[in-house]
């Protein structure tokens, strides 16, 4: 990617009137509510179809970072079979779960909980977490690689005598919506290449398809027992302020359950929150059987700030009616190779506070210093 002489300014009034338009206000916050923009999986599929328009909506720099697919046919079965394996998951003896980690890899295969830090530097163990690449089991064999990046180059752990199903549901899911995210990537790509002559090793769709380094974590975020101790005034209450730091992103929508029992959430004001380029935070919507994806630092950097990752957070549902609330739901990281080159340009400015060797660093160092930050252990 390489930066356009002019950068589109149209997706600005776009974003404006898509808030005007679906702006709610709840009573807990004057935060609107923002309707993502959304395009079918039939256009999504039709490589003629020129979705530039929605790109720069969704992904442009005046865009939340933010797109979303509609009926992706089996999408819908896939999710409920494997977010209603969360809680189950959640709730296998202490000594099993503890059988699922991997301390080498900082703990970015198998079981996850209470290791990584929250932005108030505290340990979180609100939710607990579980990595596995859905493509690859092995992604590979050499040795030094295996040393050096154990966060990718690890092997997979399913619990195969503990929770059998969990394997192959979630490898169905992650590589449904790693093909439908290829389908973005290329539609990023005629994007970004109306206003600049690309090179097609830097293009964002070989770039994911050349990796093994996709990663799928399930995510269980633990019932509150007293909703009043996760801080009812933080929009951050149930996952932090975070910009994703890979390629895209690809999000279900969670579900819900008490005791084991799928229930609607309670609270309209939780949720996913989304900051935009102007500083505005904005709750964002989008429909239980759509995939939701958003663009990660790595995008950004190699488009320059063309296409935009934004900062992004979850909040809890608060009041009496959220005691004893679950929420599951899964999130596909699709990421450069870990040796894919990352030339750090000016016009992007994110972690500023990570040192750059002369302003490259591969993928594998980048996340190796992000790690750093975000988790107390080492490997």
């Amino acid at each position: 990617f390489s930066l356009p002489n002019t950068v589109p300014t149209t997706a600005l009034f776009l974003v404006k009137l898509i808030t005007r338009r679906h702006m709610s206000l709840s009573s807990e916050s004057s935060v609107p509510t923002v309707r993502t923009v959304t395009v079918s999986y039939s256009e999504l599929k039709d490589s003629s179809i020129d979705l530039s328009a929605k790109i720069e909506q969704g992904f442009g720099p005046n865009g939340l970072g933010i797109l979303t697919v509609k009926d992706v046919p089996g999408y819908s079965v896939l999710r409920q079979s494997l977010l209603r394996l969360a809680p189950k998951l959640a709730g296998l003896p202490e000594e099993v779960k503890r059988e699922l980690e991997d301390s080498h890899s900082r703990y970015n295969f198998g079981w996850s909980h209470g290791k990584e830090k929250l932005e108030s530097g505290k340990l979180d163990m609100l939710k607990g977490s579980y990595y596995a690449n859905p493509l690859q089991d092995v992604p590979t064999s050499d040795s030094s690689e295996m040393q050096r990046y154990p966060w990718y180059c690890g092997s997979n752990i399913w619990p195969r005598n503990s929770l059998p199903e969990l394997e192959g549901a979630f490898k169905a899911l992650g590589k449904l919506m790693f093909e439908v995210g290829l389908m973005v990537a290329y539609h990023c790509d005629l994007y970004v290449s109306k206003g600049t002559k690309q090179h097609e090793m830097q293009n964002l769709e070989n770039i994911l398809l050349g990796s093994r380094c996709h990663k799928g974590r399930l995510l269980y975020y633990f019932p509150a027992q007293d909703t009043t101790a996760q801080n009812s005034d933080s929009i951050s209450s149930w996952c932090g302020w975070h910009t994703d730091h890979g390629s895209l992103t690809g999000l279900t929508r969670a579900i819900f359950s008490r005791n084991s029992v799928e229930v609607p959430c309670p609270d309209p004001a939780s949720g996913l929150y989304i900051r935009t380029r102007s500083g505005q935070v904005v709750k964002v919507v989008y429909g239980e059987d759509e995939i939701a994806y958003q663009i990660g630092e790595t995008t950004a950097i190699l488009s320059r700030g063309y296409l935009c990752a934004t900062p992004h957070c979850v909040r809890a549902p608060q009041g009496e009616e959220a005691r004893g609330l679950e929420r599951s739901t899964f999130a596909l990281f699709m990421q450069p190779d870990w040796d894919q080159k990352l030339t750090f340009p000016k016009e992007v400015t994110i972690h500023e506070h990570v040192p750059l060797s002369n302003g490259v660093l591969t993928f594998g160092e980048y996340t190796e210093k992000l790690l750093n930050i975000y988790y107390d252990t080492k490997p």
